[in-house]
C-alpha cells in the first residue's frame, strides 16, 4: 500500500502544478483588467507549507513505517477526493477570478453561486480537509497535526483577513 500512497501524493503534487498553471493564467487575466494583488507577504509561507505537506506525507510514511489501516485510510481517501472535488468546484465557479494569490478585479460583483452560496471560503475548507485527510490515508498523524496547526495559523491570522480586506476595498465594504 505504500506504493499506492506515494502515487497518491505524487498525483496531488501534479494537481498542485495544474492549479499553479490555472492560477498564472487567471492572474494575467485579472491584471489585464486592473486587478489588485494583496497579501503577498504570506504567500511564500503558504507555498512552503503546502509543499512541505506533500514531502512530509511520504517521509513520515517511509521513515516512521506508518501502516495503511483500511478502517482509517479508506474514509480519509474519500475525504481527499471530496476535498479535490470541492476545490475544483470553487475553481469552476470563480472562473478567471480564481487564484492561488489574492487578486481582486475592481468593479466585479462578488461570486455568490456554487459552493459560495453556502460557504464564505469553500476553497479553504477543501484545504483543511485535505491537510487532515491526505496524511491520514497512511496514518501520518504527525504530518496531519503539524500541517493542520500551521495552516490554521496561516489562514486565520494572515490569509483570510488579507482576502477579506482586499474584497472590502473593491466592494466598498459590503463584504
Amino acid at each position: 500500500m505504500l506504493g499506492f500512497y506515494v502515487v497518491l501524493v505524487a498525483a496531488t503534487a501534479v494537481e498542485r502544478l495544474a492549479e499553479l498553471a490555472v492560477s498564472a493564467r487567471n492572474a494575467r487575466w485579472s491584471f489585464a483588467r486592473g486587478g489588485v494583488e494583496s497579501g503577498r507577504g504570506h504567500f511564500p509561507a503558504m507555498v512552503a507549507l503546502h509543499s512541505g505537506l506533500l514531502v512530509a506525507c511520504v517521509v513520515e510514511a517511509v521513515v516512521a513505517g506508518r501502516p495503511f489501516l483500511p478502517w482509517l485510510g479508506v474514509p480519509m481517501l474519500v475525504l481527499v477526493l471530496a476535498g479535490q472535488g470541492l476545490r475544483w468546484w470553487c475553481v469552476a465557479t470563480l472562473g478567471y477570478r480564481w487564484n492561488t494569490r489574492i487578486i481582486v478585479v475592481p468593479g466585479l460583483p462578488l461570486v455568490s453561486g456554487g459552493p459560495y452560496r453556502w460557504l464564505r471560503h469553500p476553497n479553504y475548507v477543501a484545504v483543511v480537509v485535505e491537510g487532515i485527510a491526505l496524511p491520514l490515508v497512511h496514518t501520518c498523524w504527525i504530518t496531519a497535526t503539524c500541517f493542520t496547526v500551521l495552516n490554521a495559523v496561516l489562514l486565520g491570522r494572515f490569509r483570510i483577513p488579507a482576502e477579506e480586506r482586499a474584497l472590502r476595498l473593491v466592494t466598498g465594504g459590503s463584504r
